[in-house]
């Protein structure tokens, strides 16, 4: 960092995803993005001049024409890194090795051979290293956290939908979208599931694009989970059911509804004969209007300045993709159990 306490930011690729972390880094305090490396210096220069015409008054950073360049650079101390998934842990350590501070998307791997490892020598570095699971910064989830202390939860139910065009192709829907809500589960509930059942189907890819889990906990909760890219319509939603509310709350429009008192009544004061009536108090709750992105990225930063392990550190990822890849060999078992039942009743 700089003597005034600035953290010098690159960017380590320039995927969609890259440019939301830009927009975020402009508006945390405290951070400068000075380079930006892509396969190609043509490349990185042609996502600055895209995202600089944004914000023109602000200082370009440098385009860099591979990422080892990037992790040459003395005047960068912390790096975004939302490359592949299948070269993601590659680059974590070499970053982790050139000194700098990583904050890497999610999920931070394909094997958690490779995750235990990457866990390891970022221990040994003493380097702050955060996983994006940016949910945790979600207002709306902070604010649902604390609302459901006061209530005996009995289900949860997440739902993770997108449409296929705008999703992520280079994992299955388990990987791409509900990692982030395992994510949420684990830190919700502060334990492993004792039972985990799990369907799903393909429809644009190879892999899995609609699935449905189910977590089971010993005195509860029951999670269902469903994410899917087969969808028109983005929805990030979590509903909690409890004896006495039914609580809504929205990811995307940052909102939470309390559903009390529930009960219905039969009238006969009507010329149309008996009507029915149904009422119930709804409480709506106020929800800070905050860019999640921007609440992880001061995080990260104040992770850097505190030397304090981040609240979405690699363990915490390390157990999202453990769950995901049991969701997913699940899924896959069924689909090979129902071609062979198929195949054996032809």
């Amino acid at each position: 960092m700089t003597d005034d306490g600035i953290c010098r930011w690159g960017i380590l690729g320039t995927a969609n995803i890259a440019r939301k972390n830009w927009k975020a880094v402009r508006n945390a305090g405290n951070c400068r993005l000075v380079a930006v490396a892509s396969r190609t210096a043509e490349r990185a220069r042609q996502f600055i001049d895209e995202c600089q015409s944004n914000t023109p008054h602000a200082p370009a950073p440098r385009a860099l024409g591979s990422y080892e360049e990037l992790l040459q650079c003395n005047d960068v101390d912390a790096v975004y890194v939302p490359v592949p998934t299948g070269i993601r842990k590659e680059w974590v350590v070499r970053a982790a090795a050139a000194g700098k501070h990583v904050l890497v998307e999610k999920p931070i791997g394909l094997s958690l051979e490779s995750c235990r490892e990457l866990q390891a020598r970022v221990k040994q570095s003493g380097l702050v290293l955060q996983v994006g699971h940016i949910e945790r910064f979600n207002p709306t989830y902070m604010e649902l956290k604390k609302v459901i202390e006061s209530f005996k939860v009995l289900a949860i139910n997440f739902r993770r939908l997108s449409p296929y065009r705008v999703s992520n192709k280079d994992v299955d829907v388990v990987l791409d979208l509900m990692v982030h809500d395992l994510d949420l589960c684990n830190d919700l509930m502060g334990r492993e599931p004792t039972a985990i059942s799990a369907f799903g189907l393909t429809q644009f890819s190879d892999s899995s694009d609609h699935v449905v889990a189910q977590l089971f906990y010993s005195k509860g909760p029951l999670i269902t989970l469903t994410s899917s890219r087969v969808t028109e319509e983005k929805i990030r939603s979590i509903d909690v059911t409890t004896p006495d509310a039914f609580l809504e709350a929205d990811l995307l429009k940052k909102g939470i509804s309390v559903n009390r008192c529930s009960f219905g009544e039969y009238s006969d004061q009507n010329p149309n004969g008996v009507r029915y009536r149904q009422e119930s108090l709804v409480e709506h709750i106020l929800v800070p209007n905050v860019e999640p992105l921007v609440l992880e990225i001061n995080h990260f930063l104040q992770c850097i300045r505190r030397k304090t392990t981040p609240c979405v550190s690699v363990f915490d990822g390390l157990k999202a993709l453990r769950l995901a890849q049991q969701i997913c060999d699940l899924v896959n078992n069924h689909n090979l159990q129902s071609a062979k039942q198929l195949e054996f009743t032809a």
